[in-house]
């Protein structure tokens, strides 16, 4: 029998017992898909100098465990002051001890593990070496005298020589003289140049482990790979022990822009010498343009194809997945991104662009990977600043991109041994059990699960495939290799896909980018929908482009011919990328767009042009206008300040909503899906109840209020399920009503010492009390305070905790209320949890770390004692902590009770 089947049944059995039962509200994990490890968050797992032990990595893995984690990613780096005589080299038989004791050991407690293909980042180590290392172009250009003469050839790896004319004459010097130091050269008349070609090494690998320190390889060369994978094959031969789930690779750090065998596969892929064209690959004007344009797209092929494929190929040889940072790469991001199972973005320090983030999450979903992974956390505040809640703000912003796939950055093995703070990495957010943070990390971690088992359900429900122009920026850039990174939007500021994107976006059209080679797989489905690997979609749109392949527009032409609606937004491309054969495809792209407008033409809005090929059509104007003629419908509700993303099984469609408005949505929207019932799930309680629905034609109208930075699940189903409850809002009445009198404050969680008890006739900061010891704290602090039932007596009353920091939980006579992260620091409590007299409420709030390592800078201790970058601050400066001032910590109120109806 079907498992899903019987799991199902089981979950409609137990609901309607609970139904007969009265027990009301259903059990939130019986709606939602069944959770697995992927679900739950992870996290980077850094081993520094791998100087780690049987005993201590259980003692974490059960850590990770109880808290909620997934899984870890085992990361070796630079080790610890102190404990050299522990480090343990990379892939060592006893490092290879350790990785399988690690994944048994974590399997035991339904742990996953993934691991760096190496140590620190990015690939490479001592195995690689001479041409096989990174390596990046100089190059110079001087005037020469007529004659007979003798020139020096620089230091390094030179790659070409050349004189050239201000004519565009020539003279090559031939590869023979590729190891000499002098050459001889005869220059004819005046105006000549010497433009001389090499290659000085990259970089070595960053933050590396003991047995990991080397260069670099070259991501262009698929020889560099494939010492690297040698490398890993030799270590791994006669191993019998358990391997990770998936090989990583981190952002693209390489010093790299050229490889030993670059010049042949340039004339291979482009159809033409680059050494004649040396000039003008240093050079500017169209031409210029042109010969850079092609050499990136070279190197854009190469990295795909002589580096990320082989990688995979190994990894999959072996049962292992792979998880690839595309971002940084000098590469087409899709492509690159999709060539992986699992691609990964990031948001760094405060720069949280969804439209970078969708670059990963878009290549994941046309290719048909079920899981985005998000490196999360980094820089995200100064050390020890970052709260709960702001994981909470940076998690949501990832999954609205359509990230499923939490990696938290990250957590430190540490041994028990070592001195508070432990052992941490310089640029994560302190995920690890020594963290204050880490007492409430539960209540995120089940937050995440819940949300992420809704996003890994079933497919990419997205309408919109957005074409990514990305020749009009080779073309417009005058640098070779430009990298696409995501921590600086500055390359994407301006761009017409930025521009077309960010309109969508705010217009509620859920898209995808696409890109050339992706193009081609496309197939066209029934009534218009346009198939890919990952799901169907509507449209294409193509933002403003000078710069298109003949290949991709002709592709356009053909889906359009069999029912596609293809829209080009500001006009149909006017000319070809490259420089090879560029008159014969000139006249092949002008052949092509006289076919397009010799169409029939359709009776369009103003300011729309439109062309009825084949079966399809050719849309020509404003997205909105283009999109909205099509029939293509947006979420309308985005109008209202919130955001959304969607998935769809075969039975139902999820949205994700979430409200980062900065104030409450309380209105009615209106859903482009349909369905017989709808049903809300608050991920962060597991409240849930069937929403009241009305409709607007065939689209259900319903009633959503949200507090900023609160989330919901909408679940739309054709099977209702009777026995869930209906959902309902409440609304404060009256003023609210403040509890007062005296507070016992007792510190039972933390250090370095647990600060005297204390009773406060009003809230405040425990850092403003008299004992030192509550000054420096980091931990938990317990409230207590008796009152009576305030009067007249309602069926719901709302708690508010006012100011709070950083987390609390709440109990009420013994009956636990909730976990509270931040930003929403309320709870709704039925009348019966109330007595008429001497309620006992009790909130035990969590502070930050950030007072404790103040403390420690200001007495002079010595905790930061790692080798490498050691630990420093934002501005990659030596932390200091001496100066900070002291965080607001615990309860400060004001604690309120209000009626609710």
């Amino acid at each position: 029998m079907n498992v899903r089947f019987v799991f199902r049944l089981f979950t409609i059995l137990v609901l309607l017992t609970s139904i007969a039962r009265g027990k009301g509200p259903v059990a939130v994990e019986s709606l939602l898909p069944a959770m697995t490890r992927e679900h739950r968050p992870w996290a980077y797992w850094w081993w520094m100098a791998s100087a780690v032990d049987e005993e201590n990595i259980t003692r974490n893995l059960e850590a990770y465990q109880r808290a909620g984690l997934g899984g870890l990613h085992i990361v070796p780096i630079y080790g610890a002051k102190g404990y050299e005589d522990r480090a343990i080299p990379y892939l060592s038989p006893r490092w290879l001890e350790m990785l399988d004791y690690t994944v048994r050991e974590a399997d035991r407690l339904g742990l996953g593990i993934d691991m760096t293909m190496g140590t620190g980042w990015c690939f490479g180590g001592p195995w690689i070496a001479g041409a096989n290392c990174s390596a990046q172009v100089r190059h110079e250009t001087r005037p020469l005298k007529v004659g007979e003469q003798t020139i020096e050839l620089p230091h390094g790896e030179w790659q070409a020589v050349m004189a050239y004319s201000a004519q565009g004459e020539t003279k090559e010097l031939t590869a023979s003289l590729r190891t000499a130091k002098t050459a001889r050269i005869t220059i004819p008349g005046e105006g000549w140049q010497l433009l001389t070609v090499w290659t000085m090494p990259g970089r070595n690998v960053k933050r590396a482990a003991s047995g990991g320190a080397g260069p670099m390889l070259n991501t262009f060369y698929r020889p560099a790979i494939e010492a690297h994978l040698e490398h890993f094959s030799s270590a791994l031969e006669g191993y019998q022990g358990r391997l990770p789930r998936a090989m990583y690779h981190d952002s693209y750090e390489y010093l790299c822009n050229w490889s030993p065998h670059l010049l042949g596969e340039f004339e291979k892929r482009r159809g033409y010498r680059l050494e004649p064209h040396l000039p003008q690959l240093f050079g500017k004007g169209d031409t210029a343009n042109r010969v850079r344009a092609d050499f990136n797209r070279t190197l854009s092929e190469l990295m795909l194809d002589d580096f990320l494929a082989p990688w995979v190929r190994w990894n999959h040889d072996r049962g292992i997945v792979t998880r690839n940072q595309a971002h940084g790469s000098p590469g087409n991001l899709l492509d690159l991104y999709a060539a992986a199972d699992i691609a990964e973005t990031e948001f760094f320090n405060r720069q949280r662009d969804p439209l970078l983030a969708k670059f990963a999450t878009s290549a994941a979903h046309v290719a048909g990977r079920n899981r985005v992974s998000s490196e999360t956390g980094t820089w995200l505040e100064e050390h020890f600043h970052e709260s709960l809640g702001k994981m909470k703000e940076v998690v949501d912003s990832l999954f609205l991109t359509g990230v499923n796939h939490v990696f938290y950055h990250g957590t430190c093995y540490s041994p028990a041994e070592a001195a508070w703070p432990g052992w941490v990495f310089y640029a994560s957010t302190q995920m690890n059990p020594r963290s204050a943070i880490w007492h409430d990390a539960p209540t995120l971690n089940r937050y995440v699960a819940r949300c992420q088992a809704v996003l890994c359900a079933g497919q990419p429900d997205n309408d919109v495939l957005v074409y990514w122009p990305i020749e009009d920026y080779w073309h417009s850039k005058n640098s070779l290799a430009p990298m696409f990174v995501v921590s600086n939007r500055s390359w994407l500021k301006g761009l017409t896909i930025e521009s077309t994107a960010q309109q969508l976006w705010k217009l509620g059209y859920a898209f995808d980018y696409i890109s050339d080679r992706q193009l081609q797989q496309t197939e066209m489905g029934e009534e218009g929908v346009i198939r890919v690997p990952g799901g169907k979609y509507r449209a294409v749109v193509i933002p403003p482009c000078t710069h298109m392949p003949l290949e991709t527009l002709s592709k356009l032409v053909r889906l359009a011919d069999r029912g596609a609606t293809v829209v080009f937004v500001g006009g149909l491309p006017t000319d070809v990328p490259g420089l090879d054969s560029l008159s014969t495809r000139r006249q092949e792209l002008a052949r092509i767009l006289a076919s397009i407008q010799a169409s029939r033409r359709l009776e369009t809005a103003d300011s729309l042009i439109g062309y009825r090929v084949g079966t399809g059509r050719i849309l020509v104007g404003p997205v909105e206008r283009a999109l909205a003629s099509a029939g293509v419908a947006r979420e309308t509700f985005v109008d209202l300040g919130l955001q959304f993303i969607r998935r769809r099984e075969t039975d139902r469609v999820w949205y994700f909503v979430h409200n980062s408005s900065g104030t409450q949505f309380d209105n009615t929207i209106e859903l482009t899906s349909v369905a017989r019932q709808i049903v809300f799930i608050d991920p962060m309680t597991g409240r849930n109840g069937v929403a009241s629905i009305t409709h607007e034609g065939a689209r259900p109208r319903l009633r959503l209020r949200l507090e900023s930075g609160e989330t919901r699940l909408v679940c739309l189903s054709d099977n209702p399920l009777h026995e869930v409850p209906r959902w309902r809002d409440f609304e404060p009445i009256g003023e609210p009503m403040p509890l007062t009198g005296g507070w016992q404050l007792d510190f039972i969680d933390g250090g370095p010492e647990l600060p005297r008890s204390s009773t406060l006739a009003a809230l405040k900061s425990w850092t403003e009390l008299e004992d030192a010891e509550a000054k420096r704290f980091a931990g938990t602090g317990r409230y207590r305070l008796t009152f009576n039932s305030p009067r007249p007596t309602a069926e719901h009353w709302r708690l508010d905790l006012g100011e709070v920091h950083e987390s609390a939980r709440v109990k009420l006579n013994g009956q636990q209320l909730g976990t509270l992260i931040g930003p929403i620091y309320t709870v709704d409590i039925e009348a019966s949890a109330l007595q008429a007299e001497k309620n006992e409420l009790e909130i035990e709030v969590t502070n930050l770390s950030a007072n404790r390592i103040g403390d420690l800078d200001r007495k002079g201790v010595s905790w930061k004692r790692f080798h490498d970058i050691n630990i420093v601050n934002k501005e990659y400066h030596p932390l200091d902590a001496s100066g900070w001032p002291l965080l607001p910590s615990g309860l400060v109120g004001p604690v309120t009770l209000q009626q609710l109806e």
